[in-house]
C-alpha cells in the first residue's frame, strides 16, 4: 500500500525473483513436487533470456537433476565441448601453450556442453510455463515487502510511467505487489533487493566481502574455414598484468558462431585500467585474431561476475524468504560456472519451501534445512575443493596463484587442511592516478576492434529517457571533489558502457551519467572507491534485449 495510491495485489503460494536459471529451477521444482501451487516468476528483462549473459560453456549436472530427459525434451544444450586449449599469453604477439597436465582438474570440460545460456532459460521459460507457473516478463521487482514483525511477504513492482521530473506522467501505471507465503530471491549477480535484504538481516556476518569480475562478450560470425565447433579456448597472462586476475574465453559453438570475451577481476589497482578496452586489445593477440579474420561481430554485452566463493557466501534463509544462485554468490570459481550450481540450489530452496507448505506452514518459519540441504549437496562439496583458488591468486599473483591451483586441486584434491581468506573488498583496491602507469589503448579499427557505443547498439539497450535515473548517487559532490582528483575518476573507464563521463560545463567539471546505456552490469555499484554509486531498477523491461548470448 502506498502513501499516494493503492496498489493491486495478487497472493501466490511462492513468489520467484528473477527468470534466470536459478529462479526457473525453482518453480519447476516447485511443479513437479506439487503442481497444485500457486507459483510466480517476475523477470526485469522484457522477456525471458533478455537480460541473460554467461560465457557459456555448461556443465549439465544440474539440469540432469531437474530433467534427467532434457534431450528429448529439446533442451537448446547441444553442441558437446571437443577439446580445452589454454594459452599464456606473454605479450601482445607471444604465447605459450599450457599442456593439459597442468590444467586444474575441474577446468576441464569433457562432458560439458557450448551453448546459449539466454537460449537454455527461454526453454526452462517454457517448461514453467507448462506446467503452470505465472511467468511476468517486463516486471521489475523494485521493493521487497514486510508484514509487522519484519517477515518477507513478497515483492513489489516498479511503477510504470514516472517523469524524469518525478511526476506521473498520463501513461503511469502503479506496481503490483506480488503476495507469497514465501519469496525466492534469483536476482542474479549484486542482485538489487538480495542486497538489501543481506543487509536488513546481517545475512554476511560470518562472511568474506564478496569478489567480482566483469565479464564483457562479444558474439562472432566466423569464417566456417577457420571454426571448430566444440572446441574451447582459455587465456591468461597479456593484456593483464601479473597482479591482475583474469583472463580470455573463445568457445566455437554451433552454425559458425564464437562467443568470446575477456573477464577481469574487479580488485584491480591500476584506476588508468579501461575494462572495455583491455577486453579489445586483447582481441588483436594473433591467438585470438586469427579466429577472427573475415568474421563479423553481431553481439555485445557485460556482467559481473561473482567469484568469493565458499568463503563469500551470506547466510542463506531469512523469515519468509531465501537466497539461491549467483544472487548468494554460487559460483565455482575453480570451473568458471555457475548455471549448474544456480539450477541445483534453485531445486534445494524449493524443496524446502514445498516441505513447509505441505507440512501447513503459511509462511511463518526460516527455513534453515534449505542451508542444511546446500551443505549436504554436492554444490558445497564443489566450492569447498575450490575454495582457496580466488584467494591464492589475490595473494601470489596470477603466475604463483595458478602454480598453486595446480597442487591444490591435482596433488591434493582441494583438500588442503587450511582455507585462506580475502577480507579486502574489491573497491578499496585502487592506487592513486598518481602513482599509477597510465595505459596507451589503441583507437579502434572497426574491424576486429570497437567503440563503446556501437559495442551498446549491439546489445539491444533500450530505456524510456523520461524516466528517473536509476543510477543514484548518495553525495553528488564526491566523483568531482574526491574521485576525479585521486582516481582521474575511474567510473569512466570501468563501466564498459560509455555510462559516466567528466564532461566541461562552462569551464568547470560535471559529471554526467548517460543511464540510457546502461547493460545492467552492475560494476558501478561494486568498483567505486567511495560505494557512492546506488543501481535500481529502471522500469520494468528497460535494459539490455541480449539475443543468444
Amino acid at each position: 500500500m502506498s502513501e499516494e495510491y493503492e496498489r493491486e495485489s495478487m497472493e501466490f503460494d511462492v513468489v520467484i525473483v528473477g527468470g534466470g536459471p536459478a529462479g526457473l529451477a525453482a518453480a519447476c521444482r516447485l511443479m513437479q513436487l506439487d503442481d497444485s501451487l500457486s507459483v510466480v516468476v517476475v523477470e526485469k528483462g522484457s522477456e525471458i533470456g533478455a537480460h541473460i549473459l554467461s560465457g557459456n560453456v555448461f556443465e549439465p549436472t544440474g539440469l540432469d537433476e531437474l530433467f534427467p530427459d532434457w534431450k528429448e525434451k529439446g533442451a537448446p544444450v547441444k553442441t558437446a565441448v571437443t577439446g580445452d586449449r589454454i594459452h599464456y599469453l606473454t605479450s601482445e604477439t607471444g604465447a605459450m601453450p599450457v599442456p593439459g597436465f597442468f590444467l586444474p582438474r575441474p577446468m576441464h570440460n569433457h562432458g560439458n556442453y557450448i551453448i546459449s545460456q539466454g537460449q537454455l532459460c527461454q526453454w526452462m521459460g517454457e517448461q514453467a510455463e507448462a506446467m503452470g507457473v505465472n511467468v511476468f516478463p517486463g516486471f521489475a521487482a523494485s521493493e521487497v515487502l514486510y508484514d509487522d514483525g519484519g517477515r518477507v511477504t513478497g515483492v513489489a513492482t516498479s511503477d510504470m510511467g514516472i517523469g524524469k521530473d518525478g511526476q506521473r506522467k498520463g501513461s503511469f501505471t502503479p506496481g503490483y505487489e506480488l503476495l507469497g507465503k514465501y519469496t525466492i530471491f534469483a536476482e542474479g549477480v549484486r542482485g538489487n533487493l538480495s542486497e538489501q535484504l543481506m543487509q536488513k538481516f546481517d545475512l554476511r556476518a560470518d562472511a568474506d566481502p564478496q569478489h567480482y569480475g566483469i565479464g564483457i562478450k562479444e558474439v562472432w560470425e566466423v569464417d566456417p574455414a577457420l571454426h571448430e565447433e566444440g572446441l574451447v579456448v582459455h587465456t591468461t597472462g597479456w593484456p593483464l598484468d601479473n597482479h591482475t586476475e583474469g583472463g580470455g574465453f573463445l568457445y566455437h559453438a554451433a552454425n559458425n558462431k564464437v562467443y568470446l570475451g575477456l573477464i577481469i577481476a574487479l580488485n584491480y589497482r591500476n584506476p588508468h585500467l579501461s575494462t572495455f578496452d583491455e577486453f579489445q586489445r586483447w582481441k588483436l593477440h594473433p591467438q585470438v585474431r586469427r579466429y577472427l579474420e573475415g568474421g563479423k561481430r553481431i553481439g555485445y554485452g557485460a556482467r559481473a561476475v561473482n567469484k568469493g566463493g565458499l568463503q563469500s557466501l551470506p547466510k542463506l534463509a531469512f523469515p519468509g524468504g531465501m537466497l539461491v544462485g549467483c544472487g548468494a554468490g554460487f559460483l565455482n570459481g575453480v570451473k568458471i560456472k555457475g548455471a549448474h550450481t544456480a539450477i541445483k540450489t534453485g531445486m534445494l530452496a524449493a524443496e524446502s519451501v514445498h516441505k513447509a507448505l505441505a507440512a501447513g506452514d503459511q509462511g511463518q518459519s526460516e527455513l534453515g534445512d534449505y542451508e542444511e540441504s546446500v551443505k549436504a549437496s554436492w554444490v558445497h562439496e564443489e566450492l569447498y575443493r575450490g575454495r582457496n583458488f580466488g584467494p591464492a591468486l589475490h595473494k601470489l599473483g596470477m603466475f604463483l596463484g595458478a602454480a598453486f591451483a595446480f597442487v591444490d586441486q591435482n596433488i591434493f584434491f582441494g583438500k588442503l587442511p587450511f582455507t585462506w581468506r580475502n577480507r579486502d573488498p574489491d573497491h578499496e583496491s585502487l592506487m592513486k592516478a598518481s602513482e599509477a602507469k597510465p595505459i596507451d589503448y589503441p583507437k579502434p579499427d572497426g574491424v576486429i576492434t570497437f567503440d563503446k557505443l556501437s559495442s551498446v547498439y549491439l546489445s539491444n539497450t533500450n530505456h524510456e529517457e523520461d524516466q528517473p535515473s536509476h543510477l543514484k548517487l548518495r553525495d553528488e559532490s564526491i566523483p568531482v571533489a574526491y574521485n576525479l582528483p585521486e582516481f582521474d575518476e575511474p567510473a569512466q573507464r570501468y563501466c564498459p558502457a560509455g555510462v559516466y563521463e567528466i564532461v566541461d560545463e562552462g569551464g568547470e567539471k560535471v559529471f554526467q551519467i548517460n543511464a540510457t546505456n546502461c547493460v545492467h552490469c552492475k560494476t558501478c555499484e561494486i568498483k567505486d572507491p567511495k560505494q557512492n554509486i546506488v543501481w535500481d531498477v529502471p522500469e520494468g523491461g528497460g535494459g539490455p534485449n541480449y539475443v543468444n548470448m
